[in-house]
């Protein structure tokens, strides 16, 4: 059983203590225990909508996340929910239940600013949730979204800019999912019936003209149809009567209207077969402590009133994890060496084929657990062997007093037989060098056959890596065509024209990725540290000779 499905409630995440963000410590060290991959859904939108309830729902319970029956917001910062996932095995769904947006008793929409760059930052699928309907009013009020270019970037200020890094974000943005609660008009427009999709697609249309007006009109619109993804919309019914919304946490089922119950199952369904599992900037996926550890990394970075980076946050993560791969893959070795290490004395074949054996669970674990080592700075500590130093080390000793327990006994036959056994002395010399000769030679050979199955090992990896950002690519340039020809459909030519460039930027990043200059860049330098260590790792197998093991 997986520690995610003994979170009996939600906890929280991120606490709001007198205006500044905190990340919480149990949250932190339940998040650690996950070492599987995460899918991480979270709710947004204006206070006292009922966002809690549908998070209670994904969860399979009635109750969990705090309701409240009055006009007072009840959740406070994020809030965080982790169950199994209903349909994927070796999964955990993380359920993120954010404060109310435009809370009356907060009074700073610096705050607000903050939950929401959070929400996105974090999560795989955003849920944005209002009620009454979606016309210009609502779509205002999100006006976070227009400040998220602000809020966010991509590349460190270090690494300089590629391109417009508006036109990045859908790379790296969750999926958008936007709920209307207390929906009571008709589906229809000009007097056809028309589906949710086709429904926010119209409310999200945009106006021409160039005057300031059209402009604030349609910014928040352009920012939501090209910054994420995908976009899907579900509208609800009231749940119950005026009465029993006060108590709807208690209602069961059959007190609840049957369109309300149709259509959050729909919503359900979505979510858990639709979301991707949550990736950083590259395409890999996060794991519940690595979504811990990304937490704090960007809660620290807007407390400081810096801007959260992705590159940046990327890069501490990899150093993070790296360093956690490298003693994970020390400890497999260190572990099976032991137990050779107590049948002292072996043959050099024995312990070079048993080194080779851990030497391979050991590169296999840290490749499990590694990302991003681009120059194969962690893999070159794994390959100094500091291990082996230290194992060999411990039977110096011994072999030491062996040595001299030999160089005794052929002094005292030299003086019984010297002259007689000249020849057979350096007959033997003769055999012992043929002999030592041998070993170095097969010692090469299983060391060569080791660094070839690291290089294996390594090129997997990359190619891994390579597919995922290829999905990354991918995704990003389907939303960017499919955004285009729904405004080269409504007339809007020349915004269409402009993407042009966007769409060949990523395609030219996406060209770059598959034509096998990822070899060049990740790969090569990897082989060039391996060959450099190459003659340390023979220095090991003449110690090994020397003590007589």
């Amino acid at each position: 059983m997986s520690q995610a499905s003994l979170m009996p409630r939600p906890i929280c995440f991120v606490k709001n203590v007198c205006g500044s963000l905190q990340v919480c410590k149990d949250a932190i060290e339940f998040l650690n225990g996950i070492n599987q991959p995460v899918v991480v859904v979270s709710v947004v939108g204006l206070y006292r909508t009922g966002k809690s309830y549908l998070m209670n729902r994904l969860a399979g319970q009635q109750t969990g996340f705090a309701l409240g029956n009055t006009i007072e917001s009840k959740t406070k910062g994020i809030w965080m929910w982790c169950v199994p996932h209903p349909f994927e095995a070796g999964q955990t769904l993380v359920l993120l239940d954010t404060e109310g947006l435009g809370d009356i008793d907060k009074g700073d929409s610096k705050n607000d600013g903050w939950i929401f760059c959070l929400a996105v930052l974090l999560s795989s699928t955003l849920v944005y949730n209002s009620r009454g309907t979606i016309d210009n009013d609502t779509i205002q009020k999100l006006h976070y979204i227009t400040e998220i270019s602000e809020q966010i970037k991509i590349r460190s200020a270090e690494a300089g800019e590629e391109g417009d890094e508006d036109s990045q974000f859908v790379r790296f943005f969750p999926s958008f999912v936007w709920v209307v609660r207390d929906f009571t008009l008709s589906l229809e427009i000009d007097g056809n019936e028309v589906t949710e999709d086709e429904y926010l697609d119209f409310a999200l249309q945009l106006k021409k003209g160039v005057n300031k007006k059209t402009s604030d009109y349609n910014l928040p619109r352009e920012c939501i149809r090209s910054y994420f993804p995908s976009r899907k919309c579900f509208v609800f019914p009231s749940p119950a009567s005026p009465d029993n919304m006060k108590r709807l946490e208690n209602l069961q089922e059959r007190d609840l209207v049957q369109g309300f119950l149709e259509t959050t199952g729909r919503f359900c369904e979505f979510i858990f077969h639709k979301s991707p599992v949550k990736t950083l900037k590259g395409g890999h996926r996060v794991t519940g402590k690595l979504l811990g550890q990304l937490a704090q990394i960007y809660v620290e970075t807007l407390s400081s009133g810096k801007v959260p980076c992705l590159d940046n946050a990327v890069v501490a993560l990899a150093n993070l994890e790296n360093k956690a791969a490298v003693q994970e893959a020390f400890k497999v070795y260190k572990s099976g060496m032991e137990k050779v290490k107590n049948n002292f004395p072996v043959s050099v074949t024995d312990f070079t084929s048993e080194h080779q054996k851990f030497s391979k669970l050991a590169t296999s674990e840290f490749m499990k657990c590694s990302f991003k080592d681009d120059k194969g700075d962690y893999l070159k500590q794994l390959v100094a062997e500091a291990v082996l130093n230290e194992i060999l080390n411990e039977k110096e000793a011994e072999g030491k007093s062996i040595l001299h327990a030999d160089e005794k006994l052929t002094e005292n036959d030299r003086k019984i037989q010297e002259e007689k056994e000249k020849t057979a002395l350096l007959e033997q010399k003769c055999k012992e060098e043929e002999e030592k000769r041998t070993e170095s030679e097969q010692m090469m050979v299983v060391e060569q056959e080791r660094l070839q199955d690291r290089m294996k090992q390594i090129e997997e990896k990359v190619k891994q890596e390579m597919e995922q950002q290829q999905e990354e690519m991918e995704r990003a340039v389907e939303s960017k065509v499919k955004e285009q020809e729904a405004l080269m459909n409504k007339g809007f030519k020349e915004k269409a024209e402009l993407m042009e460039d966007e769409i060949k930027n990523l395609k030219k990043q996406q060209d770059e990725k598959s034509s096998g200059g990822w070899f060049k860049e990740y790969v090569l330098p990897i082989v060039k540290t391996c060959a450099e260590v190459l003659p340390a790792l023979l220095q090991h197998r003449f110690m090994m000779k020397r003590l007589k093991l």
